[in-house]
């Protein structure tokens, strides 16, 4: 028997390995094959033969270890080390027109702006992180904080290179969208039919189920493929100087990129590519619902930075949205979080826009006046991507005999209180607050969430639970809650009601700013929050401000002052605040001080390189209390760098432009301890 050769068997597998991720390339991102499938296949079954007869020689980036693991019994989660954002959607060549001018004057430019102009794919979008590399996970963009690991189920999918090309970065986090071809979709309908199984709706919906099975053998069953739009992080690699640059980067990296990606240059270039892409959307193998232009120059991105949760240097031009006709039988009114009613539209069943919708929301009363709109009327509906389906207008000569004007009831549907509407203002209000189910619960569920107390464990459902249960009547209620009282509740085990309880104890200790975050005071977000802290220091200085002292605070006007004042002159908010201290609540004494007296105030610090003793959630707090703004990316502005390890591009454009940087032993020395 021939004494085997590791050394030599081990290189021709890799040889092979090879060869066919070279094929995968010229298949999947150059659209350029060279071989016919059936040469393909007999490479495919060579790799499968040598991995059988010699399975110590099995790599995790082999070709043919796409599927194999076992089924999940959930989804772990995965906090995005860059937040992955939204994007700000334009519907007219106004809406275009005026991105462009606001892109012009926040660079203090005059002449065209180069543009990147991409179709915006309609499916779901992913995050896929590879070191030295090789794919190490797959996520969900979720609520763009943190997604779901989807790790098993990317794998499977071809068109996803388990190993890059060439000489990638040490850590590269790709983006982009997993999406399913229409003709494989059509594929895909007629096995299910055949099987006698539901067929799916549309390719989005196809696409994001199958990447949300616990069983990746399923998911490798359905056709589903990707492109590649943008990146996170990177470290160890230059980046280039713009964003097309980057896209070519990413196909020599054997990613592949969509075809119909151009250069625009100013905003009449956007148009013509909208419209080009508009006439032929019908004829791409895949469903696109617009455009997305992206400022080309990273530069100038950085320059003109992010508003809310979305870049100024980017927008999705949608399409113009699909519409058609059915009958309105009814409306009813729902209370949302904050005791607002919005009327919503029961339908006729009609199919629009790749789904069948049976309801629609009419916004307000102002919105059903200015419609005219009744119920029995025939009306007209809209559904423009994942927009909530409207009711846009009303078909006046099919109006039947006994259509009925719609009337704001005088008494909440869900605890019976009165119902409010204030002079000048465009909502109606159940009067309830906190005595009401419907902003019960969801007000605990906004207590509980990760921005706000953080309570891990109580979930959407759970609160529920324990709401129509009447195990708890408001948010201070949750901290008298046992373990035996939980443990005999639908899916709560011993062990899960002793993890909650022990939750429940560790939010018990938070930060001023989270509290008042968690009160659900109307449009009082983390921002204003922490700048109602920082002004006032502490809640009895908050509690005692009149309208005009709230209006001091920066970003604070009449309008949020109101709504500020009036959550705090109801008595039932006070008891319970007051009832949250006596379980236990409690945060660190922050003296009162205005924004430019804090130690870092008007500092931009940036962020990169993994920590180790803390998060950077937790980072980025520790100086935003402070009064630090934390960054993106390094400029000219950057103050200081805070660098871990493993760091890349930031930490090199900081040396380079003489910026100071500290690691983490000396930050937790520079902080103040919590």
């Amino acid at each position: 028997m021939p004494v085997r050769d590791d050394a030599a068997l081990a290189a021709e597998i890799e040889a092979l390995r090879e060869e066919i991720r070279a094929h995968n390339y010229r298949y999947y991102v150059l659209d350029d094959p060279d071989i016919p499938d059936a040469a393909y296949d007999r490479l495919m079954q060579k790799l499968l033969a040598f991995e059988q007869e010699y399975p110590d020689q099995i790599t995790p980036d082999s070709p043919t270890q796409r599927v194999g693991a076992e089924p999940l019994s959930s989804f772990g989660t995965v906090a995005h080390e860059q937040p992955m954002l939204s994007l700000a959607n334009a519907f007219s060549e106004e809406d275009m027109a005026s991105f462009d001018r606001r892109v012009r004057e926040g660079l203090e430019r005059d002449e065209a702006i180069e543009y990147c102009c991409e179709p915006k794919l309609d499916g779901a979008a992913v995050s896929l992180l590879y070191e030295h590399g090789r794919l190490v996970r797959a996520a969900t963009r979720g609520d763009g904080e943190t997604g779901e690991d989807i790790t098993q189920n990317v794998r499977t999918i071809k068109s996803v290179p388990l190993r890059l090309r060439g000489n990638p970065p040490a850590r590269l986090e790709v983006r982009g969208e997993v999406y399913m071809p229409l003709a494989e979709f059509a594929r895909l309908n007629e096995r299910q039919l055949s099987r006698g199984e539901k067929a799916f709706v549309n390719p989005r919906n196809a696409a994001a189920g199958s990447l949300r099975q616990l069983d990746p053998a399923l998911t490798a069953q359905r056709p589903l493929a990707f492109y590649c739009y943008s990146i996170g992080i990177s470290e160890g690699w230059q980046l280039p100087d713009n964003q097309s640059a980057v896209l070519d980067a990413m196909r020599e990296f054997g990613l592949p990129v969509n075809a119909e990606i151009r250069i625009a240059h100013g905003s009449q270039d956007c148009r013509d590519y909208h419209a080009d892409l508009l006439g032929r959307r019908g004829a791409l193998a895949y469903e696109i619902d617009g455009a997305v232009f992206k400022v080309n120059s990273l530069a100038e991105q950085g320059r003109l930075g992010f508003v809310s949760r979305a870049p100024r240097w980017a927008i999705a031009w949608k399409f113009p949205a699909q519409e058609e006709m059915t009958v309105l039988h009814d409306v009813e009114f729902q209370v949302g979080r904050t005791g607002v009613l919005t009327p919503v539209a029961r339908l006729q069943p009609v199919f629009v826009g790749g789904v069948t919708v049976s309801n629609a929301t009419l916004h307000n009363l102002d919105e059903i006046e200015k419609l005219d709109v009744r119920i029995g009327d025939t009306v007209v509906v809209r559904r423009a991507g994942d927009v909530i389906p409207q009711v846009v207008s009303v078909v006046p000569d099919a109006r039947p005999a006994g259509a009925r004007p719609i009337a704001l009831p005088a008494h909440c549907p869900v605890c019976g209180s009165a119902v409010e509407r204030q002079k000048g203002e465009v909502a109606a209000r159940c009067s309830g607050a906190l005595a009401c189910r419907a902003q019960r619960a969801e007000g605990i569920k906004h207590f509980a969430s990760r921005k706000a107390m953080d309570i891990e464990g109580l979930g959407d459902r759970l609160v529920e639970m324990l709401v129509e249960q009447e195990l708890i009547h408001d948010v201070a209620d949750l901290f008298r809650l046992d373990v035996n009282t939980l443990a005999g509740l639908e899916r709560m085990g011993e062990k899960s009601a002793a993890n909650l309880v022990e939750a429940l104890a560790r939010a018990q200790s938070t930060r001023l700013h989270r509290f008042l975050f968690a009160l659900g005071i109307r449009e009082v977000g983390e921002s204003t929050a922490r700048n109602l802290v920082r002004h006032f220091g502490t809640l009895e200085n908050i509690i005692a401000a009149d309208v005009d002292a709230l209006q001091q605070v920066p970003d604070i006007g009449a309008v949020v002052a109101g709504h500020v004042r009036a959550f705090l002159d109801e008595e039932r908010n006070l008891r319970i605040i007051q009832r949250l201290r006596d379980a236990g609540v409690h945060w660190p004494v922050e003296s009162a001080s205005a924004e430019a007296e804090l130690p870092l105030s008007g500092q931009t610090w940036v962020l990169t390189g993994k920590l180790e003793g803390l998060t950077r959630e937790e980072a980025k707090e520790k100086l935003e209390s402070m009064g630090a703004k934390v960054a993106g990316s390094v400029s000219k502005k950057t103050r200081c760098v805070l660098a871990g390890a493993d760091a890349g591009s930031k930490l090199e454009k900081a040396r380079s432009l003489g910026i100071e940087v500290i690691d983490e032993n000396e930050f937790l020395r520079r902080m103040p301890a919590d």
